[in-house]
């Protein structure tokens, strides 16, 4: 009986899977930190002897290298992938055996040029090989398909034609019983748009409700490229990382920093990165340090707006914290860890004292302008464009928080409130706009309750912002 395991990297919205007959195991698109895998195969007491990727990813560091190398697997990516390292090239239609299973390429090309999907088949059924399930990365996803734009601009068009057609294909040529196993949809921004939220689905079922199956194909490309928006900027150093063939992952603890030694990189304008809960940030931090919670969109937002080359100090409440995030920062590719800090936030201070800032919600602002008018309150709206396309708070002004770190100096001091969809962000922006002078004011509330809370709402084209 064919076994499929899912490690799941909810922080990337992505899976990797382990697929195994009971003896020998094939794993597909591995994130960086193998150890999960390693691990997962010594309980099960299985030998990895295949590992898969379906493309090259734009949104994560692979550790498929690393852990062919560690286990002698074979490492599948497709011959038509220019790499930098050994591998085993694969191409449409070719199949590999291990076991009792086996590992047939379909070529799904939408989200890369070169994607392919893998089915997997069961070689000791009557027919020679009956399909289970199908391993699809990024073209077929649960109730909708990945994004074509990551490539390049000038192939988004064609590359969404082609991803019509891929999942088209996987239907014609599969049975409808057989499970679906994407690696993205899971919030990772890799999806075209939000994936339906079901845990499982199968062939049949997405013949049903993907767009990709529903639609014409005209219908599909132009619903698709509108509903298109940004994406990470790390994004752009993760394929040529991926084809070049990553180092093998590090996840040594980083050296320790006494206070004295902190406060001088918090002084020379170093990275020096808070883990802590936002409100416990919001209740006292060290002066210029950055609140960055470690929750389930930590790293997606972090490396969406940190400086790669910058020096980074980690501050956590304990060392399994400061683990915590390293796992997740490695995982896109940040390896250089300059120290961390661990403690009680006021033991860290080296006498320079904290600096904090209160924490509302819609109901607050709705009476804070009730009280001051409106013009007397500076509000920063944190949410992306499509986020803000649907409805604003009257008269604030948009920033995404991936555009903040350029346009601080559009926000004035004086009273400032900041808000998005549930106050992660804002969390950050606040914690990224807090200096003398401004009065900052965290709106930590979920976007729906803001028209809840009386607060007038107009959309973008209306507000101008």
């Amino acid at each position: 009986m064919i076994d499929i395991r899912t490690i799941a990297t909810s922080g990337l919205g992505d899976r990797s899977y382990l697929a195994t007959d009971g003896e020998v195991a094939v794993v597909i698109d591995p994130q960086r930190d193998i150890d999960r895998v390693l691990d997962l195969a010594a309980d099960l007491g299985v030998a990895v002897t295949h590992v898969a990727e379906t493309h090259i990813h734009n949104d994560y560091v692979t550790g498929g290298l690393d852990l062919a190398q560690r286990t002698g697997a074979a490492y599948l990516v497709n011959a038509a992938d220019e790499v930098g390292f050994d591998r085993t090239p694969i191409a449409d239609g070719e199949q590999v055996t291990t076991g009792t299973m086996g590992l047939r390429a379909i070529a799904t090309p939408g989200h890369t040029h070169h994607h392919l999907s893998y089915a997997l088949l069961d070689t000791t059924a009557d027919t020679g090989g009956e399909v289970l399930a199908v391993f699809t990365g990024g073209s077929m996803l649960y109730g909708t398909t990945g994004r074509t734009d990551l490539v390049s601009p000038e192939d988004t068009v064609a590359l969404t034609h082609a991803q019509f057609h891929s999942v088209r294909r996987l239907v014609a040529e599969l049975p409808a019983e057989a499970a679906v196993y994407p690696t993205h949809g899971f919030g990772s921004f890799c999806a075209s748009t939000p994936a339906s939220g079901a845990d499982g689905s199968t062939v049949g079922q997405e013949a049903t409700t993907n767009p990709a199956l529903t639609q014409d194909e005209q219908d599909y490309v132009d619903t698709l490229i509108a509903g298109l928006g940004a994406f990470p900027t790390y994004y752009a150093r993760m394929s040529p990382a991926n084809t070049a063939g990553p180092a093998p992952v590090d996840l040594s603890a980083p050296e320790p920093v006494d206070p004295a030694e902190l406060r001088r990189r918090l002084e020379a304008g170093q990275w020096v990165v808070d883990l802590r809960e936002r409100t416990a940030f919001a209740a006292g931090h060290l002066p210029g340090s950055l609140g960055y919670e470690l929750a389930t969109p930590f790293v997606t937002y972090f490396g969406w707006t940190f400086e790669f080359d910058a020096e980074l100090t980690l501050i956590g409440d304990d060392p399994q914290q400061v683990a915590d995030a390293q796992r997740e920062l490695v995982r896109i590719g940040i390896d250089r860890f300059a120290g961390a800090a661990t403690g009680p936030i006021e033991s860290l201070d080296a006498g320079q004292g904290l600096r904090s800032y209160p924490v509302s919600d819609f109901t607050g602002l709705a009476a804070a302008r009730a009280e001051r008018g409106q013009d007397a309150l500076f509000v920063v709206d944190a949410r992306r464009d499509e986020e803000r396309a649907a409805g604003g708070v009257q008269g604030s002004v948009h920033i995404p928080l991936h555009e903040l770190p350029g346009r601080r100096d559009e926000v004035p001091d004086g009273q400032v409130w900041v808000y998005c969809g549930s106050g992660y962000r804002a969390s950050i922006a606040a914690s990224m706009l807090d200096r003398p002078g401004r009065d900052l004011v965290l709106i930590n509330d979920d976007w729906p309750r803001a028209a809840a809370a009386g607060l007038p709402i107009t959309d973008q084209s209306t507000t101008g912002n």
